[in-house]
């Protein structure tokens, strides 16, 4: 059939993008499309010619013309409570909920011409080409259209074994992948249908996503509340987009006091000096208190500001301030996998800084080696192996600081780490495979917003050819909810300020992030180190949710 004509009545139908993402740059293309006259609209399917959507109130099936949401057809729900729909290609499936079964209809006879049992609670359905998809509150479905027999069940993107399920999910199948809306969530999720893994998420175009159809390569959405159907460009999703601003001054101290009882001979700290990146925006720049002795640059090009002192008595100190004022996004990559290239694409310079081998990440040792053959067999596409790396270590290992930052042969050998271990096996895995892979490090939000860190985090970063550097949370991604793991690839809250980008040892800052001290002493000194981040929140931003 011929391709749909997108015409919207009026240019100014065109959401602008910060619809959708509430907040400045770009973000999910959408378009709002029509309003329905539907009380409680549900499952969504297009059948090429007409958009069906499920009436759970009056006990309908809705046939609407996808372009002006004309009503051309109504068909009675084969159930008391109907929910998904899909179109196979010949037959409307409707899911009903509360019979627990998959009805098939011939719309053009309007007859019920097939009946399925359903996994039980049935909410959204979908086609994938060769069988249904059926989801429910818990779990999604692959199922023969023969007689029913499940093939493969993987968790719903929200569901973590704890907690309320979802409460409607509707879902849809376009481009390869499974499309999932969270009503509970409000939001969409893009599922890879042979792993069940999370590939991206955005927000829904409204509070209260329904059913899900894709027509003429986009995602059509129907908001239960709103009685609305808007469309979501997912072939055209930026790179980058930056959501939910926030606007915090951080202060990190470093203060080196000497408790004696002999003299601090020379005392020095480092404080890595941040920038504007993707997902901050520095208000002026970093404030320092006193003035650094110097600010230099170290290998990785992270530039650092240094302060030192001599000859400090017991009961002296070195004291040192740096505040930061910023605005913070929620940011996330969007990665299409079919546009990501390949290993030699990789610019050269890049190749040579990051895959080169470090004393914490040791990628010739055998426990890397085997670690790298078991995560990815015969894999040789970037963005799979980064993935398939991924999901090894959060099989493998669980999180525990234990006290210093081991090599990753050792950490994972024995599969527990802090966030920097957790970082230093997957870089190291990267590496051995050819795959450029740094570190960022951050001072972290604790709870509200005016806390305090002490911990603060760690995380790599990978080069993805096409997309350039991508934030990959390994540690932060170890939950057992797939949106979780998925948010953790590609995705930073707004909540972390990166001070620190590097790829291995500096020489002004060694292996530590934030901020580093060293000193010497003639004699014994017993040198007390403080090292803390303090959130201070804009006056009309207490807390966040």
């Amino acid at each position: 059939m011929a391709r749909l004509a997108w015409m919207l009545a009026a240019a100014a139908l065109a959401v602008p993008s910060s619809a959708l993402a509430g907040d400045e740059g770009d973000a999910e293309p959408v378009e709002r499309l029509f309003g329905v006259k539907i009380d409680k609209p549900g499952g969504m399917a297009f059948d090429g010619r007409l958009l069906w959507v499920t009436d759970r109130v009056e006990l309908k099936l809705h046939g609407l013309d996808p372009r002006t949401g004309e009503e051309r057809k109504v068909l009675p729900s084969p159930g008391p409570w109907p929910t998904g729909a899909a179109f196979d290609g010949k037959l409307l499936w409707v899911a009903d909920r509360q019979r627990g079964r998959l009805f098939g209809i011939d719309t053009d006879k309007g007859l019920v011409t097939r009946e399925l049992e359903s996994p039980p609670g049935p909410l959204g359905l979908a086609f994938d080409g060769t069988h249904l998809w059926v989801a429910d509150g818990k779990s999604l479905h692959q199922i023969t259209r023969e007689d029913g027999t499940t093939i493969v069940t993987w968790p719903a993107p929200s569901w973590g074994g704890q907690g309320r399920p979802g409460e409607q999910l509707g879902l849809a199948f376009a481009g390869g992948y499974l499309w999932v809306s969270d009503r509970t969530r409000d939001m969409i999720y893009k599922v890879e249908p042979s792993s069940g893994e999370v590939f991206d998420q955005f927000p829904s175009p409204g509070p209260f996503p329904a059913g899900m159809a894709e027509v003429d390569g986009k995602l059509l959405v129907v908001d239960v509340d709103r009685r609305r159907v808007d469309a979501v460009g997912i072939g055209a999703l930026p790179a980058v987009v930056r959501r939910s601003a926030h606007d915090e001054k951080v202060v990190l101290r470093r203060s080196l006091v000497n408790r004696g009882p002999d003299v601090l001979v020379e005392a020095n700290v480092y404080v890595a000096v941040p920038q504007s990146l993707p997902n901050q925006a520095l208000v002026g720049e970093p404030r320092f208190e006193p003035a650094p002795t110097e600010i230099a640059t170290d290998r990785w090009g992270q530039k650092v500001a240094r302060f030192k002192a001599g000859n400090l008595a017991p009961g002296e100190s070195l004291d040192v301030t740096m505040t930061v004022e910023a605005t913070l996004f929620a940011t996330r990559w969007h990665i299409d996998p079919a546009k990501v290239g390949g290993l030699k694409d990789i610019p050269k310079s890049v190749r040579d800084a990051y895959l080169a081998d470090e004393t914490k990440f040791a990628i010739k040792h055998p426990s890397i080696q085997k670690a790298v053959k078991e995560a990815l067999g015969d894999e040789k596409r970037p963005y799979a192996m980064v993935r398939k790396i991924a999901t090894y270590i959060r099989k493998k290992m669980e999180y525990e600081m234990v006290g210093g930052w081991n090599i990753a042969p050792t950490v994972i050998d024995r599969g527990t780490g802090s966030c920097s271990e957790y970082t230093f096996v997957f870089i190291s895995m990267c590496r051995a495979v050819g795959i450029p892979a740094r570190y960022a490090g951050a001072i972290v939000v604790r709870g509200d917003d005016a806390s305090t860190d002490e911990a603060f985090h760690r995380w790599a970063e990978v080069y993805l050819p096409g997309y350039g550097w991508v934030p990959i949370d390994v540690q932060g991604g170890d939950k057992p909810e797939p949106e979780k793991q998925g948010d953790a690839f590609g995705g930073l809250d707004n909540r972390f300020l990166i001070t620190t980008v590097g790829g291995g040892a500096s020489d002004l800052m060694k292996w530590d992030y934030n901020s580093y001290a060293e000193w010497t002493c003639k004699g014994r000194c017993l040198v007390e180190d403080l090292n803390l981040g303090d959130w201070y929140p804009a006056a009309d931003k207490q807390s966040r949710p």
